[in-house]
């Protein structure tokens, strides 16, 4: 009875589409048999490349011999082709088992009796019961390629000497240093002074960036839907402007407002016998700055999320409410918060994870300003994400950059699944249908 399915398996194990063929389903087969002819072909001449060099990252530097100069291995370009030529294989062989398994379930039908599907019988089984996971192969092949292969690169580059000025190819090699980047940035005092100062600034700017601009969304949309108050309509468009204005234009002029020298803030505190203050040249009034300006730009964003809530409480549970005699607080801490919270926690959540890599807010505004003495490439308002960023681009120190990156994702993913997790919109959302 399992004649034909031990047979169908050993021979697609044996090759691509010899199975198929075996169950009698010729175009089938053809078309693993391309595949399987295609992929010989192409790893090859690259499969054993491919495994040199992700694990020597190249054995000859570019070099100058008698006044000429020698093309040598690019350690990050063997390092990119071989990671790109691993990621091919691992769809290879994703395909040469489902082609194994393709045989093996017809092979099953063949020994029930059942005549084994024609290829165009398959196609129309695909198109009426396999139709979202054949449209969605195209798009989590994009996502592997130009999402999880920079993200598997930039890790990658984290466990390397890849830094100026003695690791930059070609002219020198890129070697694997394991975790001593990390032991570095963690251990090493020029850098972890550095690392836990901005560290503990980035949260700081995130718990009160996220709650100023939470909490003044709230209030400004509690007071507009309150009773009595005339031309909302009026109140919500100027109160949107600051989001509706790219905030790239809001950053750069809200720098130039806040210029120690000629900004009209300080223009502004002289015309009434106050002197000026260094809002971008101090510390301490730098990060006061980068949290205010920081509420011009968010609150707005809380402010249209809240008054939507707003409008979704039903009318009844407030008339009620006054039955019961409650008060104006009572009701808004029994009723409103709760509804506002139970919507808007996954919100919340995204925020502050968002602001924590909230880039524009720092380097558009201050560059990460002011410089600090002892510190390594960072200024005082510098986030970990503005670091990383002068880091990569300014200094060249690639694989520390790389670190600081690595490490900001299990900061930002250990928080929102934690928090996302213990929210009642998380937990009883079955009970929402």
């Amino acid at each position: 009875m399992e004649r034909h399915r031990s047979k169908a398996t050993i021979l697609s194990i044996i090759s691509m589409g010899l199975g198929q063929i075996y169950n009698r389903q010729f175009i089938k087969g053809v078309m693993f048999l391309l595949i399987e002819a295609w992929g010989i072909f192409y790893f090859g001449g690259n499969l054993g490349r491919a495994l040199w060099g992700i694990v020597t990252l190249g054995d000859a530097p570019r070099m100058l011999v008698k006044g000429k100069w020698i093309d040598g291995d690019h350690s990050i370009f063997i390092m990119v082709q071989s990671l790109i030529t691993l990621l091919f294989f691992a769809l290879f062989v994703i395909v040469y088992v489902m082609n194994i398994r393709d045989a093996y379930k017809t092979a099953c039908r063949r020994e029930e009796g059942k005549t084994p599907n024609t290829f165009r019988q398959s196609v129309r089984y695909v198109l009426d019961y396999k139709f979202a996971q054949s449209f969605l192969t195209l798009p989590v092949i994009g996502v592997l390629f130009f999402t999880i292969m920079p993200i598997l690169f930039m890790i990658m580059l984290a466990f390397t000497n890849y830094s100026a000025p003695n690791h930059i190819p070609p002219a020198k090699l890129v070697d694997w240093v394991g975790f001593q980047t990390f032991r570095d940035l963690l251990t090493l005092k020029t850098w972890s002074h550095t690392f836990f100062g901005v560290l503990t600034w980035t949260i700081i700017w995130a718990v009160l960036s996220t709650v100023t601009t939470y909490l003044g969304g709230l209030l400004v949309a509690l007071l507009i839907n309150q009773q009595g108050i005339k031309f909302k309509g009026l109140w919500r468009t100027i109160l949107v402007i600051p989001y509706a204005i790219p905030q790239l234009i809001s950053l750069l002029v809200m720098r130039n407002m806040f210029n120690g020298q000629f900004g009209p803030i300080n223009q502004y505190l002289g015309y009434f016998g106050l002197g000026g203050l260094p809002w971008l040249t101090d510390p301490f009034w730098a990060k006061v700055t980068v949290i205010v300006v920081n509420m011009w730009v968010g609150i707005p964003v809380s402010m249209i999320l809240i008054m939507g809530i707003l409008t979704t409480i039903p009318k009844d549970m407030y008339e009620a409410a006054e039955i019961d005699g409650a008060s104006g607080y009572q009701k808004f801490k029994i009723i409103t918060l709760p509804m506002i919270l139970f919507s808007t926690a996954p919100t919340l959540i995204m925020q502050f994870a968002g602001n924590i890599n909230n880039f524009n807010a720092i380097y558009l505004l201050t560059n990460g300003n002011p410089v600090v003495g002892d510190y390594q490439y960072a200024g005082a308002t510098d986030l970990l994400v503005t670091w990383l960023y002068k880091l990569t681009l300014d200094q060249n120190k690639y694989n520390m950059a790389s670190a600081v990156g690595i490490i900001i994702f299990l900061i930002v993913a250990s928080f929102s699944i934690y928090n996302y997790r213990r929210t009642k919109s998380f937990k009883e959302e079955d009970m929402i249908q």
